[in-house]
């Protein structure tokens, strides 16, 4: 859709509001910018007739931002940074194209990290910029071209292709099973269980897929897997955790399994993209070479 020339304030005019905004003095934004004081008060007034409306409210020699003033200020200051993020993109590959990708943390350093070289052999004019989310996010207001998304196959204006499944299991430092010796998985229920703030019913759903009619569990919260995995061997409890993200913890022996008693997970790993995305070029290489890699449980 074209943009109207008619609400498009040009760039000066928006640097000096969303300095003075950010700054809450003309002054200060005039110096930011390298402007004189009265340069600045003249292109916020522009700016405010062009709006039909007053941003800042002016007090004798202070000013401070009306309460349209702030949410617009808001705004313009996300289409500035989303601007220079895009400008920043640019300038690093000008030429392959850029993909901005939101990773889970766990499995961004764990499986995808370790992959990437593979990709970026095969397309070395794409360049991958990486920011974490532990959540769905509005893809409007994010300069994120996919997302790495672990649950259902739904994210609201998103198109998704499935990745892998994955298998949990409970596990826990050698010393801490050699001191607890478990015989059945009913046993678990009285030792200290790890829990993952993402996922706060994982352990009820690992008792139930057991057989077992658990009472409510307690025990530490975690917001990542990599910190809950570190208090599992440094013998703190047991942690339900995705086997394909500790295989080197459990080849070393830094990690074995409480008790056998794995269990696939009911969720999914996808891959998420805005529908206006779908045909950038860097993201559909990607989704081809993700298609290829093989699956981990």
């Amino acid at each position: 859709m074209a943009l109207s020339r008619r609400f498009l304030p040009s760039m000066s005019l928006l640097s000096a509001f969303e300095a003075a905004a950010r700054l809450e003095s003309f002054t200060a934004a005039a110096g930011e910018l390298s402007l004189t004081q009265s340069a600045v008060s003249r292109q916020i007034r522009a700016l405010e007739e062009m709006l039909g409306a007053e941003l800042f409210v002016r007090e004798r020699q202070t000013v401070r931002l009306t309460l349209a003033g702030e949410t617009y200020a808001q705004e313009v200051r996300e289409a500035l940074r989303r601007i220079s993020t895009a400008t920043l993109g640019f300038r690093a590959n000008p030429r392959g194209g850029t993909l901005n990708l939101a990773i889970l943390p766990t499995f961004g350093t764990r499986w995808l990290a370790p992959r990437l070289p593979q990709f970026l052999a095969a397309h070395p004019g794409i360049t991958i910029n990486l920011t974490t989310r532990l959540a769905p996010f509005d893809f409007g207001l994010e300069t994120v071209d996919a997302a790495i998304h672990f649950g259902g196959p739904d994210w609201p204006g998103a198109e998704l292709q499935l990745l892998m499944s994955e298998t949990v299991m409970p596990a826990c430092s050698p010393a801490f099973l050699a001191a607890h010796r478990f015989e059945s998985p009913a046993d678990l229920a009285a030792a200290p269980l790890l829990h993952l703030v993402s996922r706060p019913d994982a352990w009820e759903r690992w008792f139930a897929a057991m057989g077992i009619a658990a009472d409510p569990l307690q025990g530490m919260l975690f917001d990542q897997f990599a910190t809950a995995a570190q208090a599992a061997m440094a013998g703190l409890g047991i942690a339900l955790l995705p086997r394909f993200l500790i295989e080197a913890e459990l080849s070393r022996g830094d990690l074995v399994a409480a008790i056998d008693g794995p269990m696939e997970s009911a969720e999914r790993y996808y891959l998420a993209w805005p529908l206006a995305r779908a045909s950038h070029p860097p993201l559909r290489a990607f989704r081809a070479w993700l298609a290829t890699q093989r699956p981990a449980r």
